[in-house]
């Protein structure tokens, strides 16, 4: 059972030390939490609904699977950094890496609740809404540099999540079928 009557604004902001843990772990405890983008002119966030995971150098539907590149070095970095990445020149994909340094991985982050609980689906859509782009590539999530994910409380039972297959990764062959998409419904 999902409970959204625990969920309040109090900070509790995730440590990077979350994150420096297996991904596929990582992925599921993101669920539930509040991604959090504040400028000097507004604060937005947005329930963490969906992610999919990309875990390590033989993933090969990674960004990471053929070696460092000066795109991909963030993936090869310590846990807890922003992955930002532009797609078909005009959608940005927010990822957080994850594990040990040297061992690339990241989470896509791929949807989330507004405040209003209104879903909004699909990566490009979510940067949209937070108004993200590129200027938090490479950098840390916290909250100095307006960027993080916090937990507010809201707790996602196991069994509420659904694991699926990562969408748009047909070309990655035998792992084009593992179940690293992790979602709920409210």
């Amino acid at each position: 059972m999902k409970s959204r009557s625990s969920i309040h604004n109090q900070e509790n902001i995730l440590p990077l030390s979350f994150f420096d843990r297996p991904t596929l772990v990582v992925a599921q405890e993101l669920l539930g939490k509040a991604l959090v983008h504040e400028t000097k002119q507004k604060k937005l966030y947005l329930i963490i609904q969906e992610v999919e995971a990309y875990d390590g150098p033989h993933d090969k539907a990674s960004h990471a699977h053929r070696g460092t590149t000066p795109r991909n070095a963030v993936m090869f970095d310590e846990a807890g950094h922003w992955y930002l990445y532009l797609v078909y020149g005009m959608h940005w994909m927010l990822n957080i890496t994850t594990g040990p340094k040297g061992y690339p991985a990241a989470i896509l982050i791929r949807g989330g609740y507004t405040p209003e609980g209104t879903l909004i689906v699909g990566p490009g859509k979510l940067t949209k809404y937070l108004d993200l782009n590129c200027p938090h590539n490479t950098l840390p999530a916290t909250k100095k540099l307006g960027l993080w994910i916090e937990d507010r409380g809201m707790i996602i039972h196991p069994k509420d999540i659904i694991r699926k297959k990562r969408i748009g990764v047909d070309y990655a062959k035998e792992w084009k079928d593992k179940l690293y998409n992790f979602s709920f419904l409210l």
